[in-house]
């Protein structure tokens, strides 16, 4: 029975980058959707990064039916051609997780202006699988405490080599920024979900981005900012 991959790759790109090529990235990028293994991808310029160790600028989510599917998308020459000559040149940070969803999200595209909340954990070291587990029960809990997402996905992450340490990942898809911000905006919520596995956690990244269209794909970056300070775990 095959069960829903989830890829996410984080891109710094270097600064003063020209804005060009930056876009031929995002372009080629998206371009990839028309791979065979491929049922979802997007890539564009992410509105925030909370973190204090790494700053991110841009994102690709993308979802496929098994892992060999994804390992197929990773080694296929177009993959590879975009990785080499639109992607490394002018990156300085990239960073890579993978897990298999603990559910079937639906629809497996989210829709055009859909705003997603990635967040990836760095365990504290020696935990045993009870302690993981309980971390991914609180974070399968998050959808039934806050309104407007529409999926969420979580899972732990089967390949370490560009995940930096962080092994437990998150998808929330909400209907969009409005609906984020109004979940951000539950202070008290937040506070008490964060308490239950912060004895845990070592470090945490949060990446948040709109499904772009097409015609958007380059015009996101200007939501910068839009965001409150407040978080989900």
């Amino acid at each position: 029975m095959s069960s829903t991959v989830e890829h996410i790759v984080l891109f710094k790109v270097k600064p003063d980058t020209d804005q060009s090529k930056v876009n031929t990235m995002i372009n080629n990028l998206n371009g990839l959707i028309s791979l065979d293994p491929v049922l979802h991808l997007t890539s564009g310029p992410v509105i925030r990064t909370g973190s204090s160790l790494f700053s991110f600028t841009h994102m690709l989510h993308s979802r496929y039916n098994s892992k060999d599917d994804l390992a197929a998308y990773s080694e296929h020459p177009d993959h590879m051609s975009v990785v080499k000559e639109s992607v490394l040149p002018i990156c300085e940070d990239i960073m890579a997780v993978d897990w298999v969803a603990d559910q079937s999200p639906s629809p497996v595209t989210p829709p055009p202006g859909s705003a997603i909340r990635i967040t990836f954990l760095k365990l504290k070291e020696n935990l045993g699988e009870e302690v993981k587990n309980e971390i991914l029960r609180v974070i399968k809990g998050i959808k039934e405490g806050f309104g407007g997402i529409d999926q969420l996905t979580c899972g732990e992450n089967f390949s370490p080599a560009r995940a930096k340490g962080f092994s437990i990942a998150s998808i929330a898809v909400f209907k969009g920024v409005k609906e984020m911000e109004e979940a951000d905006s539950n202070e008290e919520l937040v506070k008490l979900q964060k308490e239950k596995i912060k004895d845990y956690i070592e470090g945490v990244i949060v990446v948040d981005y709109v499904v772009p269209s097409a015609s958007q794909s380059l015009e996101i970056v200007s939501l910068n900012g839009m965001l409150s300070r407040h978080q989900l775990v």
